[in-house]
């Protein structure tokens, strides 16, 4: 690879693509998704079969508390091995792939995908690094991820990076370039999971990435644009996958323990495969996160987020109005002069306590119906949350640090990454 990309913490990867296989049954939609559907992992499980695909390589987040977590692990890494020694995958040296993703809107998503330098991440609040979490990273998370990741020769990507790039001058270009490239996939994603496909960057349109991003880490370009001094550069911010990156990272720093420093450079593990998307790519919608509290008492629930906040009350007002679902009934709660920046802060900070000292399950949700199906059952609440605007989420980081958890999220369930892509950490 002759273009530089110095300085900059998103780069070009080999990166593995099956060869010879059903494209559609390969490709499944990231681990966290449906939690509380069971029902569709299962149609997943059944339309698959035998055929090679992601979800025997893949640990869906619902299954990390299952009875047969350690088995499943081990099935998983034994997976990627057999796969890796049939020749299933073809390797692209030094690549980036540019990607357009027709969601099941018709709108179209466009990436980037390579690597991020792990030692340029950090998921802390208040992190001055090149590329940083958007929102709290809970760190019990991290250990049933690590333990999935650390003895797994291949990582298959559902994170996705954000570039606040509003002249667009990094990824859009290549739309125009696509017969001077090789298209490396092109197929359609199961579950109403739209349309995906894939070109190779050649030589001059890396250069272009390449120049493009430096102009956006420039320190005197960045602390212009936002209005800031001196602040450091912010150059990409973790959209989706901030635990999936996390345990990345700690992963890295494992080997780090037990490898000289001179070597570090060199450790697969020292990067994570990500899709790279423009915050102001069309395509992109924030989607509020909603919440679910599984096994409470929802009134009581309900009374208990009314006292804990001076002067909350029932039915809309100002402040931050937060609507709910349970037993079939909906309303609203209104919290005055709150001190989060956000409605989801203010209700997550209360939730966190309740269920600590009074027990139950909160759930994230994405979408509205789903959210009033589950809240209405017996012994659920649900709350639907309003969604964060696009503009908000570069200054807040830069300003404030993270976001609380679970904050937003980009699009529809079914229109989150899928696993495609794989690369060896091993």
């Amino acid at each position: 690879m002759s273009v530089d990309f110095s300085g900059i913490s998103f780069t070009p990867a080999d990166i593995l693509l099956p060869r010879d296989c059903d494209m559609n049954k390969w490709s499944v939609v990231a681990c966290d998704q449906y939690t509380s559907q069971p029902e569709y992992w299962q149609r997943v499980e059944e339309y698959v079969g035998t055929a090679p695909s992601t979800l025997r390589l893949v640990l869906p987040e619902s299954c990390l508390d299952g009875p047969n977590v350690e088995t499943d692990i081990v099935e998983i890494n034994n997976t990627m091995s057999r796969y890796l020694k049939k020749d299933i995958f073809q390797t692209l040296d030094n690549a980036i792939i540019y990607v357009e993703r027709t969601q099941d809107n018709g709108k179209v998503r466009h990436g980037l995908v390579g690597k991020v330098d792990l030692e340029q991440y950090n998921y802390e609040p208040g992190s001055e690094a090149q590329v940083r979490a958007t929102e709290g990273t809970v760190l019990s998370r991290i250990p049933p991820r690590v333990a999935v990741r650390k003895n797994a020769p291949l990582e298959l990507p559902h994170v996705m990076l954000l570039t606040d790039d509003a002249k667009r001058t990094v990824i859009e270009p290549l739309a125009a370039q696509k017969d001077q490239m090789e298209k490396v996939y092109d197929f359609d994603l199961m579950e109403r999971g739209g349309h995906i496909a894939g070109w190779k960057l050649g030589e001059a349109q890396l250069a272009a990435v390449s120049s493009a991003l430096k102009v956006l880490a420039d320190p005197a370009h960045f602390n212009a644009y936002y209005n800031t001094k001196d602040k450091p550069v912010l150059l990409f911010a973790v959209g989706d996958g901030n635990h999936s990156l996390a345990t990345a990272k700690e992963c890295y720093e494992r080997q780090k323990k037990i490898t000289p420093q001179e070597q570090w450079a060199t450790l697969p593990a020292r990067y994570a495969l990500v899709e790279l998307v423009n915050l102001h790519d069309d395509s992109l919608e924030f989607e509020a996160i909603h919440r679910v509290i599984f096994d409470v008492d929802a009134k009581g629930l309900l009374d208990a987020l009314i006292a804990h906040y001076p002067g909350a009350h029932l039915g809309e007002g100002d402040g931050h109005t937060i609507r709910y679902v349970y037993d079939g009934s909906e309303g609203a709660v209104t919290i005055p002069n709150p001190k989060a920046q956000l409605e989801v802060g203010t209700l997550q900070s209360f939730l966190d306590q309740y269920t600590k000292e009074h027990g139950g399950k909160i759930d994230y949700i994405h979408g509205e119906d789903v959210t009033r199906e589950l809240g209405s059952k017996p012994g659920n609440i649900g709350f639907l949350l309003p969604a964060m605007g696009k503009d908000q989420l570069y200054p807040t980081v830069i300003h404030d640090g993270v976001l609380p958890r679970k904050t937003f999220s980009m699009g529809e369930a079914n229109d989150k990454r899928f696993y495609l892509e794989a690369r060896k950490i091993r």
